[in-house]
C-alpha cells in the first residue's frame, strides 16, 4: 500500500493534527466519547475524526464506530469536511456528516475556535448481529456538542432568558439571575450570538453496508431488493421479497431495468462513449497480461495495440464484446448483442440520473471489477482490498494511471463517466433512428433474460 500512499491515492487529503492545542482538544473529545486518550503527538484524521495512527495505537480501528453502527465523530476544524471517510461501514455516513457540517458551518466554525465538537450519527440499532437488523435502520439523527457542553448550556441559557423576560418576578429571582450569569460566562451572549446546531434527520432506506460481506439494500424503489454480490447464503429471512448475488446477473439486470436505475454508456451516442469503452478495454487487457512479465510502465496506445496482438489468446470475453461495441460506435459496425448474462454486460452500464446514482455506480463497480478507475472512484474499500492481491506489474500500472491521468482532472473524469446532460432545447424533427428505436423497445442489448 506504500505506493498508493506516496501517490496520494490512499489516506489522501486527511487533516493533519500536530499542534498541542488541537491534540489536547482531540483527547478531551476522545475521552468524552470513548473513555480513551492517545499519546500521539502527530497524526491525521478523516472527516469523522478517525485516525489510522490512533487506531494502531489503541489496537482498535473501530474506536469511533463500535460494532460498525452509530458512528461517532470528532470535529477539530471545518477543513475536515473535505477529507474522506475511512473504514466506512455505510455508504451514507460521509454524505450525512458533510451535509451536517455545511448546514451548521457558521456555528461549528465558532465552536471549533475554542473546543472540539463531539457527536454521533444516531439510529435505533446498536448492533447488527443479523442481516434483518439492518432493516430497522430507518433514519439517522445527528447529535453534537462541544466537550464542555456549550450547545447544551446555550439551550438552557436561552430557556432561562425566556423565563426571565416573561416572569413578572424575574428581576427579583436572585437564583435565576445567578444561573444566567454562570451560563453566560460559558456560552457568551446567546441573544446576540445564538449557539444552536440544527437538528438534522436523514432517511436511510437505500444504502450499502460493509456488514455481511457487503450488501446493497434498495427499499425506496418500485421493486425493492437486496443485492449481495459476494453471496446471499446465510442472510436468513429478510423483510424484502428478493435477494440476488453475483451468480444471478440476469435478475440483477432485471432489477435495474424495472427500477430505471441504469443506462448504457452509449445511450447518447456521443464520441466520448468510445473513448470510455477503449479505456475499459485497456484495464481488461492489463488484468489479462499482468502476470505474463510484461512491462506496462508508460504504455502508450500503440503499446496497448501491440500487447493486444501479442496476447490475443488470453483476452477474455469482456474485451471482445467491448471491442465490438467500439466498432459499432466508431465505424458503423454491426450492433452487438450483449445479453445480461454476458460478462461484459455491466461494463456497458452507468447509473441513470436518479437519487441513487452514487449507490448504483458503486454496485456497478463491484459487478465490473476490472474497470479499476470506476472501482477506485466508486468503491475505495473494495479497491484497496483487491489491490493487495494484484501482481506488482498491475499495481504499478494502476497507480501510474490514477496518479497521472485521473488525479489531474477528477471533476472532468467523473463528468465524462457519470455526468448527465442538462435539459436541451426542444429537438427538431429527425429521421427515425433504428438503433434508438431498438433500445426503446427491448433495452440496449435485447430483452433482459429472466
Amino acid at each position: 500500500m506504500k505506493r498508493l500512499i506516496q501517490n496520494g491515492l490512499m489516506f489522501g487529503n486527511l487533516f493533519h493534527v500536530a499542534s498541542p492545542a488541537l491534540i489536547d482538544r482531540y483527547n478531551r473529545a476522545l475521552k468524552h466519547l470513548t473513555g480513551k486518550t492517545t499519546e500521539q503527538t502527530d497524526f491525521h484524521i478523516d472527516i469523522s475524526g478517525y485516525s489510522p495512527e490512533v487506531g494502531d495505537e489503541l489496537d482498535d480501528h473501530l474506536y469511533l464506530n463500535h460494532q460498525g453502527v452509530n458512528r461517532q465523530f470528532i470535529l477539530l476544524s471545518m477543513d475536515q469536511r473535505t477529507a474522506p471517510l475511512l473504514n466506512a461501514k455505510f455508504s451514507t455516513s460521509r454524505g450525512i456528516l458533510k451535509q451536517f457540517f455545511e448546514e451548521n458551518e457558521a456555528q461549528l466554525f465558532a465552536l471549533t475556535a475554542r473546543d472540539a465538537v463531539a457527536g454521533e450519527l444516531v439510529n435505533s440499532v446498536y448492533d447488527v448481529s443479523t442481516p434483518a437488523r439492518l432493516f430497522d435502520i430507518r433514519t439517522i439523527t445527528v447529535e453534537a456538542d462541544t466537550t464542555t457542553g456549550t450547545v447544551k448550556d446555550a439551550r438552557e441559557l436561552a430557556r432561562l432568558v425566556g423565563r426571565f423576560k416573561n416572569d413578572q418576578d424575574g428581576w427579583f429571582d436572585d437564583v435565576l439571575i445567578a444561573d444566567m450569569i454562570t451560563l453566560a460566562g460559558k456560552t457568551g451572549d446567546v441573544v446576540r450570538n445564538p449557539v444552536k446546531l440544527k437538528k438534522m434527520r436523514f432517511d436511510q432506506r437505500d444504502f450499502w453496508t460493509a456488514h455481511f460481506g457487503g450488501l446493497y439494500i434498495f427499499q425506496d424503489v418500485n421493486h425493492p431488493a437486496v443485492i449481495a454480490p459476494s453471496g446471499k447464503d446465510g442472510l436468513g429471512s429478510l423483510p424484502l421479497p428478493f435477494a440476488f448475488d453475483a451468480s444471478e446477473p440476469n435478475q440483477i439486470a432485471r432489477f435495474f431495468e424495472l427500477n430505471g436505475l441504469t443506462e448504457t454508456i452509449v445511450e447518447t451516442r456521443k464520441g466520448s462513449a468510445a473513448a470510455i469503452l477503449r479505456q475499459k478495454m485497456d484495464f481488461i487487457l492489463v488484468d489479462a497480461v499482468a502476470d505474463q512479465g510484461v512491462d506496462l510502465a508508460g504504455a502508450s496506445r500503440a503499446d496497448m495495440r501491440r500487447l493486444t496482438r501479442a496476447h490475443g489468446d488470453k483476452l477474455p470475453a469482456e474485451f471482445h464484446a467491448l471491442a465490438s461495441l467500439v466498432n459499432w460506435a466508431e465505424n458503423g459496425g454491426p450492433w452487438p448483442r450483449i445479453s445480461s448474462d454476458h460478462p461484459a454486460y455491466f461494463y456497458t452500464l452507468r447509473a441513470a440520473d436518479t437519487k441513487n446514482a452514487s449507490l448504483v455506480n458503486m454496485l456497478l463497480a463491484e459487478l465490473a471489477p476490472k474497470d479499476i478507475r470506476q472501482l477506485f472512484i466508486c468503491h475505495k474499500e473494495l479497491f484497496y482490498r483487491t489491490y493487495a492481491g494484484w501482481p506488482e506489474t498491475k499495481k504499478a500500472y494502476v497507480v501510474d494511471f490514477l496518479a497521472t491521468e485521473y488525479q489531474v482532472d477528477k471533476a472532468g473524469a467523473r463528468a465524462a463517466l457519470f455526468g448527465h446532460d442538462a435539459p436541451m432545447e426542444e429537438p427538431t424533427a429527425q429521421k427515425p433512428d433504428p438503433v434508438s428505436d431498438m433500445i426503446a423497445a427491448v433495452g440496449p442489448w435485447g430483452a433482459v433474460r429472466r
